[in-house]
């Protein structure tokens, strides 16, 4: 191109994106489609959140705020960290951002330099690798598959840990495994860091409320006192809260690197919605009841895909502690022949196929670094839930 940098030409696109696009675009066509590859729950914001932020703009808290978040939210958020992780932190090791993407790329690009490494478990968010190129780093990843359940062991982590590795970010529930590590898990990793002390943690906890089956979330630095001071623990409203489009992340650490994202973030674009920070200080203060209710409703929906998957030729789908994704092997597809005489070599391929054949929009396993799998976010409506299944059963049935 000439006129475009050099840097954009090591990332691509989110994939999680551009499958919610295509399967838009097809239902805009007419075809009929169901989409599961959006990562965002069904269910509508909490009216006492939606009531805050009307309260707020009535009130006229319009203006420009504190760069990286008012202080109502930081204490909010404060709280919410001493009250639910037993961790102690002061306003001003706080960073709120415009989302969680927002808050990790800050974190990045305030800290990489060219040739740092970052360690990512495959598999992995889409965002995480195409965020540390952008930073200059070089992610390196570790496989982390079905055999362990997609958690990463702490010899695999001690192998890849070398004098240029600066982080290593780690996601818990998992985005898109759904797996969750538990505080003795998590213990047999903090050991591994707690021998390498330049080694600095991001831990991302955007789906600690979404536990099943009497799952009790672990944080690192909970887990591991000794790691506080170089742990960066990100969270925010979009998940637990059905926020997404309000665009509100947070985080705790250091100082000096909250500082650094600030003056970052002072730079690009400034401080996050006014009105979506006053919706997220009620969000993390006011009542959590609906949570579980909600997860009942995740958990059912769970059991039903897993179930439902596991009886499709070709499929192996384990069943996840957390979020609201499942990702299912179709090892056992690949190879086979497709309806339109097309063969399925990789999940690519059947992914492709299953939307063509069967208005079935998932995402490949291969934009999240471990194939051949593919996501399926179970968060819609039921009734979808089980029609896709079905579908994806009658595809699975009729490869030869």
């Amino acid at each position: 191109m000439g006129f475009l940098a050099d840097s954009l030409s090591r990332i691509k696109p989110s994939a999680t994106i551009a499958v919610t696009n295509k399967a838009r675009e097809l239902k805009a066509a007419g075809r009929d489609v169901i989409g599961l590859g959006a990562g965002e729950p069904d269910f509508d914001t909490p009216d006492n959140i939606k009531e805050a932020a009307i309260k707020a703009i009535r009130d006229g808290q319009t203006k420009y705020t504190a760069v990286d978040g008012i202080p109502e939210l930081k204490k909010a958020i404060v709280d919410k960290f001493a009250r639910e992780n037993r961790l102690a932190y002061k306003p001003s090791q706080i960073s709120v951002g415009t989302g969680g993407k927002q808050v990790l790329y800050n974190a990045l690009m305030a800290t990489l330099n060219p040739g740092d490494e970052v360690i990512i478990p495959a598999p992995y968010w889409v965002s995480y690798p195409d965020m540390v190129l952008l930073a200059g780093g070089s992610p390196v990843f570790v496989e982390a598959g079905l055999s362990t359940g997609f958690k990463l062991k702490a010899d695999a982590l001690e192998a890849a840990i070398t004098p240029k590795t600066k982080w290593i970010i780690f996601n818990s529930p998992s985005n898109p495994s759904g797996a969750a590590y538990t505080a003795a898990e998590l213990k047999a990793l903090t050991d591994v860091l707690m021998r390498h002390p330049h080694v600095w943690v991001m831990s991302d906890d955007m789906y600690e409320h979404l536990v099943y089956d009497d799952f009790v979330f672990a944080t690192p630095a909970e887990v591991e006192p000794g790691l506080y001071e170089r742990t960066l623990t990100v969270n925010g409203v979009s998940k637990a809260y059905c926020m997404t489009g309000w665009r509100i992340g947070y985080a705790a650490g250091p100082e000096k690197l909250i500082k650094a994202m600030a003056t970052l973030q002072s730079q690009s674009t400034s401080n996050p919605s006014s009105i979506a920070q006053w919706a997220a200080v009620e969000a993390l203060n006011g009542p959590q009841d609906f949570i579980p209710a909600h997860n009942k409703v995740f958990k059912e929906r769970r059991d039903l895909v897993v179930g439902m998957l596991n009886q499709a030729n070709g499929l192996t789908c384990p069943t996840p502690e957390g979020a609201f994704y499942v990702y299912p092997s179709c090892a056992g597809t690949i190879g086979k022949t497709s309806p339109s005489g097309n063969v399925i070599a990789t999940d690519d391929d059947f992914v492709t196929e299953l939307l063509e054949v069967e208005g079935v929009a998932v995402v490949q396993g291969s934009a999240f670094g471990l194939a051949p799998h593919f996501r399926i976010s179970y968060a819609t409506a039921t009734s979808a839930l089980e029609e896709a299944c079905k579908r994806i059963q009658r595809f699975c049935g009729n490869l030869r």
